[in-house]
C-alpha cells in the first residue's frame, strides 16, 4: 500500500501522541493518515508513565492490550529529594514502567487497527499553506500562519511525493515542525536546560525489598543540589537508571573529573551523590552504553491554528522529573482530536475549536510546570524547607489529579490543593535568603489572580513563581496558570475533559459523537 494523494485529516509523527490522535480520530469514522518517519519497533526513553494514562487508553479501547502485554506494573513511585526527607509516594492506582519500542508500537499498530492508514519510514519535510479566508486572529494560544493544505514527504526507499489533506496534526516530537519550521515560536526555559545521561542495569537490589512497594520506580535528588536520579525497572529484567542535570553544572561535573572523562564516569559520581539508588545499584552490572542527551524544556506562544494541531512534544516538553511527558501528550492527542471532531461536525467554528485545543494543552503543561519548579527548586536548595509542611511532607495531594478516577472527577477541591501545593513552595522561598528583583513582587494587587495565600498575597505568589529557576521568560506563563486554574465554575469541576468549559466549550467524549458542546 503506498502512500495516498489526499486524506481528511493527515497526522505526521506515529509516537505516542500520533498514534493516538489517530486512533481516535478514524473510530470515529474519518479518513485518517499517519506518517512516522521513523521504523517501529525504534528505541526511545520516557518509560515510566503515570495512572492517568489508563482511562485514556481506556477510551480507545487499549487499555486491555498493555495490561495483556506483560509490562512492570507500576503501583506507585517514590521521590528523595533531600538527605533528611523521606520519599513520597506517588498517586495511588496503578500504571506500566514501559519498554517504549514495545509500548509505541502497540500504540501505532493500534491506530492502524482503529482504521487509520499508518506507513512508516515516510518523513514530512515540507507543508504547503493557503490563505485562510474566515476571521482567525493571532493570539490567545493559536497562530494564523494560513491554512496547511499539503506535504511533501520522502520515504526511505527513495520514494517522495505530496499528499492533500483538510486538517493536520502535527506529533513530530521534538522536531516540531510547526512551532520550529513556520511558527518559529519555541521558547526555551532558561533555568530548565538540563542534560540527561543514562543507561541499564541488571542484577540490582529492587527498591523497598520485602514491602508492598517492592522494585517500584525511586527518584532521588543529588545531595550537592546539581540535579536527580531515576530507577525504573523493567519486565525485560533490566533496570533503567539515569541523572538529570542542569547542563552548566554537568559540564562543571565534567571538568572536575578530567578532560577525558566518560559518562560512565559521571553516572558513577551521580550515584554517589544519590546513595540510596547507589546502595541499589552496588551488585548490578551495566549491560548498555551509557546514553546522553539534552534534556531542554520549552513551550510554545501557540499550540493550534486554522485546520492544525500542535501535540506532545511537538509543541511543549517539561523536565521528566514526574513522568509528565507521555501524559501530556496523550491527553494533548485527545484534545485534538475532540477538536478536529467539533470543527468537522461544525459543532463551533473552527476558530473556536482549535484555541480550545490551544488552551487545553497550555493548561495541563502550566500545571506540570509549577509542581516541576517547586521539586527541582527543593533539590537544588537541599535542607531548606521549600516543600515540607509542619504536618506534611509529601507530594500526594499536588498529585491527585494524576489518579485514574481523576480524568472524569477532577474536582475544584483537587485543583485547589494542587495550587495550594505550589502556592506554599513558592511562599516558603520567601523566608530564604533570595534575591527576589523588586519588578517580579509587583503584579497583580492581592487577589486579583484568584489565589489567595494569606501573608503575601497573589501578586508576591506570581513573582516568587517566575522566579523559581529564573524562568524570565515564564514571568507571565505562570501568573496566567495560576488564573487559569483558580477558576471554577459552581458546582463543576475543573481542568478535566468533562469538566470545566473552556470557552463556553465542553469536550464530548462519546465514541460516535466525539466533539465539543456549547454551554
Amino acid at each position: 500500500m503506498s502512500v495516498p494523494k489526499s486524506c481528511t485529516i493527515l497526522v505526521a509523527g506515529g509516537g505516542p501522541a500520533g498514534s493516538y490522535a489517530a486512533a481516535a480520530l478514524a473510530r470515529e469514522g474519518n479518513d485518517v493518515v499517519l506518517l512516522e518517519a521513523d521504523q517501529h519497533p525504534r528505541y526511545h526513553i520516557g518509560e515510566s508513565m503515570l495512572p492517568s494514562l489508563r482511562p485514556l487508553l481506556r477510551f480507545i479501547d487499549l487499555e486491555d492490550k498493555f495490561d495483556a502485554h506483560g509490562f512492570q506494573k507500576k503501583l506507585g513511585a517514590a521521590f528523595k529529594l533531600t538527605s533528611k526527607r523521606e520519599g513520597s509516594h506517588g498517586p495511588r492506582g496503578y500504571s506500566w514502567n514501559v519498554v517504549r519500542s514495545e509500548s509505541d508500537e502497540i500504540l501505532f499498530n493500534h491506530a492502524r487497527e482503529s482504521g487509520a492508514q499508518a506507513f512508516q519510514g515516510i518523513k514530512i519535510n515540507a507543508i504547503e499553506f493557503e490563505p485562510y479566508e474566515e476571521e482567525y486572529p493571532n493570539g490567545e494560544k493559536v497562530a494564523n500562519p494560513g491554512k496547511p493544505t499539503s506535504a511533501k514527504w520522502s520515504s526511505k526507499d527513495g520514494s517522495s511525493g505530496d499528499i492533500a489533506f483538510k486538517y493536520l496534526v502535527d506529533a513530530t516530537g521534538r522536531i516540531g515542525i510547526m512551532s520550529t519550521k513556520y511558527l518559529k515560536n519555541r521558547h526555551y526555559n532558561e533555568g530548565l536546560k538540563n542534560l540527561a545521561i543514562w543507561g541499564y542495569y541488571k542484577n540490582n537490589i529492587p527498591w523497598a525489598q520485602g514491602t508492598p512497594r517492592e522494585n517500584q520506580p525511586f527518584f532521588e535528588g543529588m545531595r550537592d543540589g546539581a540535579g536527580w536520579c531515576w530507577t525504573i525497572p523493567l519486565h525485560n529484567g533490566t533496570v533503567s537508571v539515569g541523572a538529570v542535570m542542569r547542563k552548566d553544572l554537568f559540564f562543571e561535573k565534567k571538568k572536575s573529573l578530567g578532560e577525558n572523562a566518560t559518562n560512565t564516569q559521571i553516572m558513577a559520581e551521580c550515584m554517589k551523590l544519590c546513595p540510596t539508588i547507589g546502595e541499589l545499584l552496588a551488585p548490578a552490572e551495566l549491560v548498555s552504553d551509557i546514553k546522553q542527551a539534552t534534556d531542554y524544556s520549552y513551550s510554545a506562544t501557540a499550540y493550534a491554528g486554522p485546520n492544525f494541531r500542535i501535540v506532545g512534544d511537538a509543541g511543549c516538553f517539561i523536565d521528566p522529573f514526574f513522568s509528565s511527558g507521555h501524559h501530556l501528550a496523550v491527553a494533548g492527542a485527545l484534545a485534538a482530536a475532540v477538536s478536529i471532531n467539533a470543527s468537522i461536525k461544525g459543532d463551533c467554528t473552527e476558530y473556536e475549536a482549535s484555541r480550545w485545543h490551544a488552551k487545553k494543552v497550555d493548561e495541563g503543561y502550566t500545571l506540570f510546570l509549577l509542581v516541576v519548579m517547586a521539586a527541582l527548586k527543593q533539590i537544588r536548595m537541599q535542607e531548606n524547607p521549600v516543600l515540607s509542611d509542619v504536618d506534611e511532607d509529601g507530594f500526594d495531594r499536588a498529585f491527585q489529579f494524576l489518579r485514574p478516577e481523576a480524568v472524569k472527577k477532577f474536582t475544584k477541591e483537587d485543583v485547589a490543593q494542587t495550587i495550594d501545593f505550589a502556592v506554599h513552595a513558592l511562599n516558603n522561598m520567601a523566608e530564604l535568603d533570595m534575591d527576589i528583583p523588586e519588578h517580579m513582587i509587583n503584579g497583580d494587587k492581592e487577589g486579583e489572580n484568584g489565589v489567595t495565600n494569606g501573608n503575601n498575597g497573589a501578586a508576591k505568589t506570581a513573582g516568587l513563581a517566575s522566579n523559581m529557576e529564573k524562568l524570565t521568560n515564564d514571568e507571565e506563563k505562570v501568573l496566567n496558570g495560576l488564573r487559569i486554574l483558580g477558576k471554577a465554575a459552581p458546582g463543576g469541576t475543573l481542568a478535566d475533559f468533562e469538566g470545566t468549559a473552556i470557552d463556553g466549550l465542553m469536550p464530548r467524549l462519546e465514541h460516535g459523537k466525539l466533539g465539543l458542546n456549547k454551554v
